[in-house]
């Protein structure tokens, strides 16, 4: 039988048949519950995306405000990671995770009220001073949003391994990283539809079409751009619903997450998985010594590089899913229903990626996910280019290769988190992951301050061929640790 083998011997060692059954059962339930957990907020996240054109054609919002917001938003959200990734290895992550998602979901709330809230400040109801006062309001409610999705991954980072052994942690980590897609393609295809078939109906009203042309830089004597007017005219105010509906869902999600999630083994009556108990040397009163912490994570060589690389995997994944229907829609002459849609099946690819990555990982490269990543990394490369460089391919063929770029990109998207983790061990893993948040959304905010003011100023062609530079230096810097172990738990020994 599969459970007999040599390998699931060593990770279980001595303990008898009701033990393991027990735990596995375990397993399986914290790796469904923090996967529809984190999907939700990326309900109530990635929801932004997918308003940003209905925000432009209302109010006439430029690109380069957008990215400045996303910008900040995401320098605060790798700050949180950082900060709630400390806080995660010492406090309960049931309580942590469900009272971030809680929060995320009531600045959702906020945020749908953004022009109303305008409007009583002003006391106008059009013009810049509306609309300023409109994007300060966003911004301060995207900031604060962020800073409460940075409690979404480190308690997640912390628990899954206690719950997973390092020699499987790439491949069951990788089939829970897909919540990360799961959540942006149902994001991006309910608020597409909410886009398409919610909001009043003001295609009647001259004034209003006007505007929204005005908005939009088109001419009235545009046949084809005049159609885009008459869908955003026809469902005016629809982007508030893309707020309020994933915040009733997340909102339901976080009650579930705090009775449902269990923080570690112990919680049940289990004991640790054998092979990673570690005892950090003399220690009294503290959990994880200070000295430990800066030897496996501040002067670890391999999580440095690992959190650098992933500043530019954020920066080619971000580029695509915080501007894709933007890109789309402007450049590629898509509708906003047609523009999500390629977006979510994007984020379809990429949870196929994640899954073959995380199975390559274990089965290929004996668990060293640093190998998966530079392949991944030259195959992102090499279909975006494609994409970019051969616009006049059929629809088709310019999708797949939107697709597969996808695909490949959201390997190292997932696998570096793992490697992290098995680098800085189970105990520090969140500390570990939170560094790694920082690097990786100041990458984001390189993206999304960078893509704005270059789509602005350069138009959307340049845009891409920065996000292919971007590929080609995050390869080259995860070859940079080839010769590195699977996981750091030889480096904590040492220590010891």
């Amino acid at each position: 039988m599969a459970d007999e083998s040599p390998m699931k011997k060593s990770i279980y060692g001595s303990w008898d048949e009701d033990t393991v059954n027990t735990f596995k059962k375990w397993q399986r339930r914290t790796i469904l519950i923090t996967m529809i957990g984190y999907a939700a907020f990326y309900l109530v996240r990635k929801n932004f995306s997918l308003a940003m054109p209905g925000m432009t054609a209302e109010y006439g919002i430029s690109n380069t405000s957008f990215g400045i917001v996303i910008g900040i938003g995401s320098l605060i959200y790798g700050l949180s990671r950082f900060l709630n990734g400390f806080l995660a290895d010492r406090v309960s992550a049931r309580l942590l995770m469900s009272t971030g998602l809680l929060l995320c979901a009531l600045a959702n709330v906020a945020f749908g009220f953004g022009y109303d809230l305008s409007y009583l400040v002003t006391g106008s109801s059009d013009g810049p001073q509306v609309v300023n006062t409109l994007v300060m309001l966003m911004g301060i409610t995207i900031i604060v949003n962020q800073y409460f999705q940075g409690m979404g991954f480190p308690p997640c980072a912390r628990t899954l391994p206690q719950w997973i052994h390092p020699s499987e942690l790439a491949t069951k980590m990788s089939v829970w990283n897909t919540s990360h897609s799961i959540g942006a393609a149902c994001a991006v295809v309910v608020c597409g539809y909410i886009m398409a078939h919610f909001g009043i109906d003001m295609s009647h009203d001259p004034d209003v079409v006007a505007g929204i042309a005005a908005n939009l830089g088109i001419s009235q004597d545009d046949p084809e751009g005049m159609k885009r007017v008459m869908e955003y005219a026809s469902h005016t105010g629809a982007w508030k619903w893309c707020f309020w509906i994933p915040a009733i869902v997340s909102l339901a999600t976080s009650v579930w997450l705090f009775f449902g999630l269990k923080d570690s083994p112990s919680k049940v009556g289990l004991p640790e998985l054998p092979g990673t108990e570690i005892t950090h040397g003399n220690d009294s009163g503290t959990k994880v010594n200070r000295r430990f912490m800066m030897y496996m994570v501040f002067r670890n060589p391999y999580i440095w590089i690992l959190c650098i690389a992933n500043l530019f995997v954020y920066v080619m994944r971000m580029g695509i899913l915080d501007w894709g229907p933007k890109f789309l829609t402007e450049s590629r002459g898509m509708s906003i229903v047609s523009a999500g849609w390629s977006v979510a099946l994007f984020e379809i690819c990429a949870i196929a990626g994640m899954l073959v990555a995380g199975w390559m990982t274990d089965r290929f490269f004996k668990g060293k996910a640093h190998h998966t990543c530079v392949y991944c990394m030259v195959g992102a490369t090499i279909f975006m280019g494609i994409f970019v460089l051969f616009p006049d391919l059929p629809a088709v063929v310019s999708s797949a290769c939107l697709a597969l770029s996808g695909f490949c990109i959201y390997g190292p998207q997932a696998l570096v988190g793992v490697a992290i983790a098995n680098q800085a061990t189970k105990d520090l893993s969140a500390t570990a992951n939170g560094l790694n948040g920082i690097l990786g959304y100041l990458g984001s905010f390189f993206s999304a301050l960078g893509v704005g003011i270059l789509a602005d100023s350069f138009g959307w062609d340049t845009v891409f061929m920065a996000i292919i530079c971007a590929g080609v230096v995050g390869g080259v810097i995860f070859s940079l640790m080839w010769k590195a172990p699977r996981d750091g738990y030889g480096r904590a020994r040492k220590f010891e």
